[in-house]
C-alpha cells in the first residue's frame, strides 16, 4: 500500500529535493505540500495522509506547534520531524508533541526513506547522536533517582514469570516455599496493577518485557 504524505517546509528548493527522494519510491507518494505550520495543519485535515513530515522552523506556526495541532486534531496520522537543527532540546520536544522520527536534513537523501518505513511500521526513528541524547537523559534520570518506579515489585514479578510458564498456583507457592493462597493474592494485585484480565494477557505482558521468550 502506498503511504500518502504531507510534506511541510518553508523553502520550496527543500520541498522539491525531498520529493523528488519519496516520490522516487513505489510505495512513497507525496499528495500535499505546505509553506508553514498553519498550512501543513490545513492540507492535512484536507487530505488525510498517512504521514506528516514537517521542518521545524516556518513562519506563522512552527513544526513543532503544527505536530501538536495534528496529533490532538488526527491521532493516526504519523508525523516525522526533518530539519536542519542536531539539537536535543528540539528533539525532546519533537518526541514530546507526538513526532515518531527525527532526521536530519543533512542526511536526508541516506535516512529520509527508512525513516518514512519505519514510522509507518510503528516503530521510531532517531539518528545517532538523538539515541546518544536518549541514553544520556535516561542516565542523568537514574543518577537523580527521578525514574518512573517500576509497576510491580521483585516477588510480583517472581510470580508472573511463573504464571507465565504455566505453572499452577500451588506448583508456585511450592517453588517459593509460600502459600497457595499468598500466590493468588500476588496474581490478583498484578492484574489490577497491569490492568489486566486473565493469564492469556499475563503471558503475553511477561512475553512483551522480556520475562519469558514467545
Amino acid at each position: 500500500m502506498t503511504v500518502r504524505i504531507l510534506l511541510a517546509d518553508d523553502h520550496s528548493l527543500v520541498r522539491r529535493g525531498v520529493r523528488l527522494i519519496l516520490d522516487n519510491e513505489p510505495d512513497l507518494e507525496v499528495v500535499a505540500e505546505a509553506g508553514d505550520g498553519a498550512e501543513a495543519v490545513a492540507a492535512a485535515r484536507r487530505e488525510e495522509p498517512d504521514l506528516a513530515i514537517l521542518d521545524i522552523a516556518m513562519p506563522r506556526m512552527t513544526g513543532l506547534q503544527a505536530a501538536r495541532e495534528l496529533s490532538r486534531l488526527l491521532p493516526a496520522l504519523r508525523i516525522l520531524i526533518l530539519t536542519m537543527y542536531d539539537n536535543e532540546q528540539y528533539f525532546f520536544e519533537s518526541l514530546k508533541v507526538g513526532a515518531s522520527g527525527y532526521v536530519l536534513k543533512s542526511v536526508a537523501d541516506r535516512d529520509l526513506v527508512e525513516a518514512c518505513r519505519a514510522t509507518m511500521r510503528g516503530e521510531p526513528f532517531l539518528y545517532p547522536g538523538a539515541v546518544t541524547a536518549l541514553i544520556r537523559d535516561y542516565l542523568d534520570r537514574a543518577r537523580e533517582g527521578s525514574l518512573p518506579a517500576r509497576p510491580i515489585t521483585d516477588r510480583e514479578e517472581e510470580i508472573l514469570k511463573l504464571v507465565a510458564e504455566g505453572h499452577s498456583s500451588k506448583e508456585i507457592a511450592d517453588l517459593l516455599f509460600i502459600s497457595a493462597k499468598t500466590v493468588e493474592r500476588h496474581r490478583a494485585n498484578l492484574l489490577q496493577k497491569l490492568g489486566l484480565r486473565d493469564r492469556l494477557e499475563l503471558t503475553r505482558y511477561a512475553i512483551r518485557v522480556g520475562l519469558i521468550e514467545p
